[in-house]
């Protein structure tokens, strides 16, 4: 992923008013290893269910707002991020919801999905599998969650932003 600025970010999501966009804390970007993830993903310290999603597509950043549910689901049982598609406790994927871009959104319209509850896809799908006569090169399969991982990506949030201008 390319490096990303606070301005960057403040200016590309597309399902957020400018005013919401510009209260919105940015995690601390000095810190991230860019070519690491496919998205930079964060939670809002101050509102602990408020999330937000950015990626390039192109030349261009797009991001988004979410919302993680409040309920949970049972305890005990395993979940799936359809995002990284790793499987994990039921207690660390969360329901996220995202309004959608433009009126159908201020109007209350959302698309949802379950995903890792930090919105860490990006260091999930970078766990070295062990070599196996199935698949020889761990190098390889973590190659391959990432690509599939920034196309659900990217899917996810153009779905978002269909409505967007």
């Amino acid at each position: 992923m390319k490096p990303l600025s606070a301005d960057d970010i403040r200016q590309c999501i597309v399902n957020a008013s400018r005013g919401e966009a510009l209260r919105m804390p940015l995690p601390g970007l000095h810190e991230v290893i860019w070519e690491q993830r496919e998205y930079l993903g964060w939670r809002d310290p101050r509102a602990p269910l408020r999330g937000y999603l950015v990626h390039w597509v192109g030349d261009r950043p797009v991001g988004i707002v979410l919302r993680a549910s409040s309920g949970r689901m049972s305890p005990g049982i395993a979940a799936m991020c359809s995002l990284c598609r790793t499987t994990q406790p039921s207690d660390q994927v969360r329901l996220y919801t995202a309004p959608l871009a433009g009126q159908a959104g201020r109007d209350g319209s959302t698309i949802g999905a379950y995903i890792c509850a930090d919105l860490a896809c990006s260091l999930m799908i970078r766990i070295m599998p062990p070599p196996s006569a199935v698949q020889p090169d761990p190098a390889a399969v973590v190659t391959a969650r990432a690509e599939g991982l920034l196309e659900r990506v990217r899917s996810f949030t153009a779905d978002v932003a269909k409505t967007a201008g």
